[in-house]
């Protein structure tokens, strides 16, 4: 059976499988292609346990009976989502290889569920910065128009307040000419 998922931002993600030969497992997608690896055993003993690897083949004896779980772990990650290949081979009498392709499935849809609520959540992320950049860029032009605006009509004011100023000025010196004697 072969599966693909991705192993969310700061997570650690398990599968859960009953008696199983062989797992391969393999980074195909991220920043850096490692993720750390831990196959633990129905007794939660780790039975292999590796960390920051790209790929690995794991052999297994199942000597115990009971659900072994395969755990990626990509918590070391603070930046990058890894998506990762792996394959199991199961060899158990007791449940048959459809049963186990289920709850594979299920797992992985589980899985797919979280990467589809993440995406839905960065798709609106990126409406809302669309939506922001877009009133951004009316506020802008609005500013600049608004700017010419009051520069224009504020150099209008100060040429009619100076006007004023030099006809008050040249006003009051005719009026206190001394040209004209009055005699008293």
């Amino acid at each position: 059976m072969k599966k693909n998922f991705g192993v969310s931002l700061l997570a650690f993600s398990c599968f859960v499988w009953g008696s199983f030969v062989l797992a391969v497992s393999k980074v195909i997608a991220g920043s850096g292609l490692d993720v750390g690896f831990a196959l633990i055993s129905p007794t939660g003993y780790r039975v292999v346990s590796e960390f920051r690897t790209s790929d690995g083949i794991y052999m297994v004896d199942p000597s115990e009976f009971g659900d072994y779980r395969l755990c990626f772990d990509n918590s070391f990650s603070k930046l990058s989502e890894k998506t990762v290949f792996f394959k199991v081979i199961i060899n158990s009498p007791r449940n048959t290889a459809g049963d186990q392709e289920e709850l594979a499935d299920i797992i992985v849809s589980e899985s797919g569920g979280r990467m589809d609520t993440v995406y839905r959540h960065l798709e609106k992320s990126r409406q809302v910065q669309t939506m922001l950049r877009a009133f951004e860029a009316r506020d802008r032009y609005l500013l600049e128009d608004n700017l010419w605006r009051v520069s224009f009509w504020s150099c209008l004011n100060l040429i009619v307040v100076i006007s004023v100023a030099i006809t008050q000025i040249y006003t009051l010196r005719r009026l206190f000419d001394g040209t004209k004697r009055v005699c008293t």
